[in-house]
C-alpha cells in the first residue's frame, strides 16, 4: 500500500498530524483516508469549525449530555490550542455534534485575538527537531486560521496589494502573514492564484473587509471563475500569471514574517501535496496542478538556509512524484526562462543536494543512495538539465539510423542461469528524454554548461560498486545516480564503466569455461593476439577478423597480447605498446586510410582510399577495445567522430573543427550580403580531389552543375556541402569503423553516461599534463621516500623538461603519453629503488606504472642516464 504518511487537508484546520503507521496499513483505513482527502472540502471545514466551537462556547443547553460540549456540566475547559487539536480528532471519529448551537457572528472575538496573536508563533522557524518541527507549524496553521483570517478562497496581484498597503497603514502584516499562509498552504487555492483571466478581482477583495463587513455576505462572491473559461492549454502554457507572480514575491519576501509564513506554508503544503501525486493522481485529472510547482519555484529565496532544513526537501519530494508528462511539461515550460532564473533553478537543487551530503556522513552501510532528500532533488535537477538543452542550440534531427539487432527466440546461457538482468542487452532509454524526444547528443550549446551540473560533493561520497549494482540489477527498487549521468564527473562515470567492462570480462570467462567442459576443449579464458613487431597490422587483422566473424563474444574478454619473440608478461602494458603501434601503422599517412590536417593536427577518413572496409572495422575494433581494456590512445580525431559514433550525423558546425577552411568558407557564404549569384558564381556541383590529386565532381542535387547558389538557397546548399563531406563522402568508411566500434561497446551503458567530448576522453585521455599533480600522488617503495636527495633530483629534472620530453618519460613510465581520465593526479605512479650508483638506464614496467631507478651519484648523471632511457625505449625484454 502507501506510505506511512496520513494525508492531511490544509483545511482540516486544528488538530495535530496523526502519528504514522507502518506500511502495511490496512486496506479498509486506505479508503477512508483517500475518500476524507477527496470529499467537499468546503463541508469539511464548517463542520470542523462546528466541534471547535461546540468545545469552546457549547452549544447553549443547559442540560445537554454531549462530554465533547463546553455545555455539558461534566465538561473539563480547554484552552484554544487543545480545542483546536481536539476538533479534529473528532470529526476523524465522525463524533456526536449537538442539535443546537448559538448562532455567532464570525468569530469577531476571535478576529480581535487574533490580531493580538504574536506572529513569531506562525512565522518564527522552530528550533525542535524535524517531526515535531512539520507537526508544529501545521498546528500553529491551522489555530492561526480560526482565529480571523478572511475567506479569501485564492489569491491575485490586486489581493495582495490591497492587503499589503493596509497592513503598512498599520504597521501591522499579521493579516498578510495569515491570508499568505493560508493560501499558500493549500493546494487548492496555490493552484487557483495567480490566474492570468483574473476579472472580477474587486469581488476577491470583498472578503478582505472587517469581520463585521462580511456578515451576511455570501462568501462565495470570492471564489474562483469557473476554469473552463482558460480553454485548452498546450504544453507550453499555463494558466498562471508568472510575471505577477514574481511582481508578487518581490514584494512579499522584503517582509520578515511574510518569508517566514512562506517557509512554515511550504512545509505544511508538501506532505499533502506528495500524497496526492502518489495517490489520487491529481496531475491526470487536472493539469492545472502544475501550477502549484510553477509558483513555488518563482520563489528566489528557495535556496536560503531557512527553506534547506525542510522546506525544500519536502518539495522536492513531492516534486519527484510528479508523473513524467507533467515533468516533460515543466522542462518545456523552463526552457524558455532567462538564463538567470534557469541558472536560479539549478543552484537552488545543487545548494540543497551539497548542502545534504556535507552535512550527513556516508558509508557503504549509510549510502547516498537511500538519502530521500539527494535523491529527490537530483530528479528535480534533471527536469531543469533538459530544460536547459531544450533552451540552448540542439539538433533533434540528423540522426544516424541505427542497426537494430533481430531479436533471437533461443534462448542465452545467461537467461538459463538466471542472470539475463545482470546482462539485458540494449541501451537504456531514460523515460524524460523518451517523453520530450530530446537526447544529451542532440545539444549543441546548452543554456548552462554542462559541467556545471556535476556536484563534486555528491561525487565524493558515491559508492560506485553499489550504484553500479542498483543501476544494472536493482533499476525498480533502488535509485541509482547513473540513471542521472549529468550530475556525475568523467572520472565517477568511468568507474562506472570499469564495474560493467569488468563483470563482463568475468562473464564471458565463465561462459568459456562452461563451454569448454561440456565440448571437452581447453578453456581460453582471453582474447589473446600473438603478433610480430614487423607483421602488426596483418598479423591483428588477420586474427580480429576471424575472431568477429566466428565468436564475436569473444572481444569481451580481456585482452591479452604476446609479442613474438619477446619475455614480456602482458599485465596492462604490453597492451598499451600494441595499441599504440597498431595506430602509427594505421595513421601513417602512406598508407592512406586517413587525411592529416597540418592545421588542426587531426585525421579524417579518405573517401577515396584504397583500402578494404576491414581495414577500418580494425580500426573500430582498437578503439572499442581500448575502452574495454582501460587504455588511452593517441588519436586525434575531430569531435564530430565522436558525435557520429553517438548516432548523430554531421553538420555544417562540425566542420569548424574538422575542415576549419571550408567552414569559414561556407560561413562567409552564408553572411555575404552582396549578389551571391553573380558574384560567387556557385553551382550545387563541388569538386574535391582524390588520393593522387585528381579532380572528383560530385553533384549535391539532380543536376546540380545547372542549379545556380543564390542568396534563397544557400543554407541548403551549405547544408547539403557538409553533408557531403562529413556523412555521404565517407559513408563506405564510417560505416566499417562504427561497425568495429559497436562489436566491443555495443552493450556497454557508454553511449547512455557519456556525452561525446567525454567519449573522446575515455579513449585519448587528457592532453593537460599536470605533473605536479603527479608528484604529489606518486608512491615509493625500495627505501626511497619523497625526502630520499635522489627523488628530489629526479622530480627538478622533470620539472625542467620540455613539453615533449615529459610527454617521452610519460610513455616510458605508463605506456602512453596522455593523462587518464581526471588527469596526471589519477595515475598511481611508483618509483621504486633499483641498486647503488650504476651505469645502468632506468627502467619501467608499464603495466603497473612502475619505475625503477638506481640511486645515482649526481643530478647530472641522473638527467643523462633518464634522457636516454625515455629517448630509445622500445620493446619488452630482459636488461
Amino acid at each position: 500500500m502507501g506510505p506511512s504518511d496520513k494525508k492531511q487537508d490544509p483545511n482540516e484546520i486544528w488538530g495535530r498530524q496523526p502519528e504514522s503507521k507502518s506500511v502495511g496499513v490496512r486496506k479498509s483505513e486506505d479508503c477512508v483516508r483517500i475518500q476524507r482527502s477527496v470529499m467537499n472540502r468546503a463541508t469539511a471545514k464548517k463542520l470542523i469549525e462546528r466541534y471547535f466551537q461546540q468545545l469552546t462556547e457549547g452549544c447553549g443547553n443547559t442540560s445537554c449530555t454531549n462530554e465533547f460540549c463546553a455545555s455539558f456540566q461534566g465538561f473539563q475547559p480547554l484552552d484554544k490550542n487543545a480545542a483546536a487539536a481536539k476538533a479534529l480528532d473528532l470529526f476523524k471519529a465522525n463524533a456526536k455534534l449537538c442539535d443546537y448551537y448559538p448562532s455567532i457572528k464570525l468569530r469577531a472575538d476571535n478576529v480581535e485575538m487574533g490580531n493580538k496573536m504574536s506572529t513569531e508563533d506562525f512565522s518564527g522557524t522552530l528550533k525542535v527537531d524535524h517531526e515535531f518541527y512539520v507537526r508544529s507549524v501545521q498546528a500553529v496553521f491551522k489555530i492561526s486560521v480560526c482565529f480571523g483570517v478572511s475567506d479569501i478562497h485564492y489569491l491575485t496581484e490586486h489581493t495582495v496589494c490591497s492587503i499589503l498597503t493596509s497592513c503598512e497603514e498599520k504597521g501591522d502584516y499579521s493579516a498578510l502573514v495569515r491570508v499568505v499562509g493560508r493560501i499558500f498552504s493549500n493546494s487548492d487555492a496555490l493552484m487557483k492564484s495567480f490566474r492570468k483571466d483574473e476579472f472580477d478581482t474587486t469581488k476577491n477583495l470583498d472578503s478582505v473587509k472587517p469581520a463585521e463587513q462580511q456578515s451576511g455576505e455570501d462568501s462565495s462572491a470570492a471564489s474562483l471563475p469557473d476554469p473552463a473559461l482558460n480553454g485548452g492549454l498546450d504544453s507550453c502554457e499555463v494558466a498562471v500569471d508568472l510575471d505577477s507572480v514574481r511582481r508578487v514575491y518581490d514584494k512579499l519576501l522584503s517582509i520578515d514574517q511574510v518569508e517566514a509564513a512562506l517557509v512554515n506554508a511550504l512545509i505544511f503544503l508538501t506532505p499533502n501535496v506528495e500524497l496526492d501525486l502518489e495517490y489520487l493522481d491529481v496531475y491526470e485529472t487536472n493539469p492545472d496542478y502544475l501550477n502549484i510547482f510553477l509558483i513555488v519555484m518563482e520563489n528566489s529565496n528557495l535556496h536560503s538556509p531557512e527553506y534547506l532544513e525542510v522546506a525544500l526537501p519536502q518539495f522536492c519530494k513531492a516534486m519527484s512524484k510528479l508523473p513524467v508528462s507533467a515533468l516533460a511539461r515543466l522542462s518545456k515550460l523552463w526552457s524558455k526562462y532567462s538564463l538567470p532564473r534557469l541558472r536560479r533553478m539549478m543552484e537552488t537543487f545543487q545548494q540543497l543536494i551539497t548542502f545534504t551530503v556535507v552535512s550527513n556522513e556516508y558509508d557503504s552501510d549509510n549510502l547516498v543512495n537511500d538519502d530521500e532528500t539527494v535523491v529527490a532533488a537530483t530528479k528535480c535537477l534533471k527536469v531543469v538539465f533538459y530544460a536547459s538543452i531544450l533552451g540552448g542550440d540542439v539538433d533533434m534531427e540528423h540522426n544516424d539510423e541505427d542497426e537494430e539487432d533481430s531479436d533471437s527466440d533461443e534462448l542465452t546461457l545467461h537467461e538459463l542461469l538466471g542472470e539475463e538482468r545482470l546482462y539485458k542487452k540494449g541501451p537504456r532509454v531514460d523515460p524524460l528524454e523518451k517523453e520530450l524526444g530530446v537526447r544529451t547528443v542532440d545539444s549543441i550549446r546548452p543554456l548552462i554548461p554542462f559541467e556545471d551540473f556535476i556536484n563534486e560533493s555528491l561525487n565524493d561520497v558515491i559508492e560506485m560498486d553499489k550504484d553500479f549494482t542498483f543501476f544494472k540489477v536493482d533499476a525498480e527498487t533502488k535509485f541509482s545516480f547513473q540513471s542521472c549521468p549529468f550530475i556525475l564527473s568523467a572520472i565517477t562515470k568511468n568507474q562506472g564503466l570499469y564495474y560493467d567492462n569488468r563483470i563482463s570480462m568475468y562473464s564471458e570467462r565463465r561462459l568459456t569455461a562452461l563451454y569448454s567442459m561440456v565440448q571437452g576443449q581447453q578453456p581460453n579464458p582471453y582474447l589473446k593476439l600473438k603478433v610480430r613487431r614487423d607483421h602488426i597490422i596483418d598479423d591483428a587483422l588477420v586474427r580480429l577478423e576471424m575472431i568477429s566473424m566466428e565468436n564475436p563474444s569473444d572481444l569481451k574478454k580481456q585482452l591479452f597480447v604476446e609479442f613474438e619473440g619477446e619475455q614480456g608478461v602482458d599485465e596492462g602494458g604490453v597492451s598499451k605498446e600494441f595499441f599504440q603501434l597498431v595506430l602509427e601503422e594505421i595513421f601513417n599517412p602512406d598508407i592512406g586510410m586517413f587525411t592529416y590536417d597540418d592545421n588542426t593536427k587531426l585525421f579524417w577518413f579518405n573517401s577515396s582510399s584504397l583500402e578494404n572496409e576491414a581495414q577500418y572495422t580494425l580500426i573500430g575494433i582498437v578503439l572499442g577495445l581500448a575502452i574495454y581494456n582501460n587504455c588511452i590512445l593517441d588519436v586525434h580525431f575531430p569531435m564530430v567522430v565522436y558525435r557520429k559514433l553517438m548516432g548523430k550525423k554531421g553538420t555544417f558546425l562540425d566542420l569548424s573543427d574538422s575542415h576549419p577552411v571550408l567552414y569559414q568558407s561556407l560561413k562567409e557564404l552564408l553572411e555575404y550580403t552582396g549578389n551571391v549569384e553573380e558574384d560567387m558564381m556557385l553551382t550545387f556541383q563541388i569538386s574535391h580531389t582524390d588520393l593522387f590529386g585528381n579532380p572528383i565532381l560530385y553533384d549535391l542535387k539532380e543536376q546540380g552543375d545547372q542549379i545556380a547558389v543564390t542568396k534563397a538557397n544557400r543554407q541548403e546548399f551549405v547544408d547539403l556541402y557538409a553533408d557531403y563531406i562529413l556523412n555521404t563522402s565517407v559513408e563506405t568508411q564510417f560505416k566499417a569503423f562504427k561497425k568495429g566500434f559497436l562489436m566491443v561497446t555495443s552493450e556497454s551503458p557508454m553511449k547512455y553516461l557519456f556525452r561525446p567530448e567525454e567519449v573522446e576522453l575515455l579513449i585519448c585521455g587528457s592532453r593537460k599534463l599536470d605533473f605536479e599533480a603527479l608528484e604529489r600522488t606518486t608512491d615509493y617503495d625500495g627505501g626511497y621516500t619523497k625526502d630520499t636527495q635522489v627523488i628530489k633530483d629526479f622530480w627538478e629534472t622533470i620539472h625542467s623538461f620540455s613539453d615533449e620530453q615529459k610527454r617521452l618519460f610519460l610513455q616510458f613510465t605508463t605506456g602512453t603519453d596522455r593523462a587518464p581520465v581526471g588527469g596526471l593526479g589519477k595515475l598511481k605512479m611508483i618509483i621504486a629503488k633499483n641498486g647503488s650508483d650504476t651505469d645502468r638506464l632506468p627502467t619501467s614496467h608499464t603495466c603497473f606504472n612502475a619505475l625503477l631507478l638506481p640511486e645515482y651519484s649526481s643530478k647530472e648523471k641522473l638527467r643523462e642516464r633518464l634522457l636516454k632511457a625515455i629517448t630509445y625505449a622500445e620493446g619488452f625484454g630482459m636488461l
